[in-house]
């Protein structure tokens, strides 16, 4: 994919401070990308950590008045040890490893420039690096996740997270719920609107044109034929043969026991699986480190790492960029096929 030649450049925003976001940048951009991509962050924080890293990259802070609303330099690959940053202050630049919940508000921030540049043309997508749920709730801010809250600054989308790794897509219907609330939460009309967006997304921003959905059940042994459970009988199976009547390739309700089988998995394109927890262990374990969470439903390109924050490797160099190259890399195939000009 390195051939695709970007008009606008990625934002990439590294998530929490005192985490391993700021650290795989820094990699990253000491080695170089085939992609233009841009910083949302802290320069104070880009530079201190980048000599607690011993890296040599030289910053290049972009401001309203530095050139065009394009950034038009960003064209081009990053150069090996070059990085330009759209800056955002921090209340406080943190030590690895210890947030600082003042930090919270100059975090969501970073994400909202990001959002806005997308929306208004300036960026091509958005990579986002790891944040903790926990420090911005800590503040007083209701935040549940990167996916709800870019859904609520796009204008109350539906936004349908998906990770992809190992050659396996997998959807969520449910994401950041305790497991009891899920049952409850998996209506009929979630449900399908998780489809249609699966569906239409794996066509436009994967060039599928006929997307083929492996859909999970809710219940162990999906339902068992209501012994086990009625949410198959009652939600699933109506709204997928709703689906299939219009022409839709899903399959399913399938056992989540054995549907990740490779039988059935080189007969699908994506999996739905119901929950986080029903889905994600499977990809996470055939690809985690490498894997890309992207979220679907936006009308703009979201991609981010498959990890957390790892706040005991931050700053130490042992962390791996390799889930930050691969969300950049799909980012950029994902926005090579409809890139347009800066507005």
């Amino acid at each position: 994919m390195n051939d695709i030649a970007l008009r606008r450049p990625i934002a990439v925003t590294p998530g929490e401070p005192a985490g391993i976001g700021p650290d795989l940048l820094l990699m990253l951009a000491s080695e170089g990308v085939p992609w233009p991509i841009i910083a949302i962050a802290d320069p104070r924080m880009l530079s201190q950590r980048a000599d607690q890293l011993g890296l040599a990259v030289r910053l290049q802070v972009v401001t309203e008045n530095s050139g065009t609303r394009c950034v038009d330099a960003l064209q081009s690959p990053n150069r090996a040890g070059e990085l330009l940053v759209k800056p955002i202050d921090l209340a406080r630049v943190p030590e690895p490893g210890q947030a600082d919940v003042k930090n919270a508000s100059a975090l969501l921030a970073s994400l909202d420039e990001a959002v806005d540049g997308c929306l208004m043309g300036r960026y091509a997508a958005l990579v986002t690096g790891p944040l903790n749920k926990a420090v911005i709730n800590d503040a007083g801010i209701v935040f549940t996740g990167h996916t709800e809250y870019l859904a609520t600054r796009c204008g109350g989308q539906h936004p349908v997270m998906m990770l992809v790794g190992a050659d396996l897509r997998v959807a969520l219907v449910t994401t950041h719920l305790a497991l009891r609330a899920v049952s409850d939460a998996i209506t009929p009309a979630l449900l399908e609107r998780t489809l249609r967006t699966v569906h239409t997304d794996l066509q436009s921003r994967f060039g599928i044109t006929a997307p083929r959905i492996l859909v999970l059940g809710l219940n162990p042994h999906a339902g068992e034929s209501g012994h086990l459970g009625r949410e198959e009988i009652d939600v699933i199976i109506p709204v997928l043969d709703h689906l299939r009547g219009e022409g839709m390739h899903v399959a399913g309700p399938l056992p989540a026991d054995t549907a990740f089988n490779p039988k059935a998995l080189r007969e699908a394109d994506v999996v739905l699986a119901m929950y986080h927890d029903q889905g994600l262990p499977v990809l996470k374990h055939a690809s985690f480190g490498h894997g890309v969470n992207i979220t679907l439903g936006l009308p703009m390109i979201r991609t981010s790492v498959d990890h957390g924050t790892a706040y005991d490797l931050a700053g130490t160099g042992h962390a791996d960029p390799q889930s930050l190259r691969e969300a950049i890399s799909l980012a950029a195939h994902m926005a090579g096929q409809n890139d347009r000009p800066c507005a």
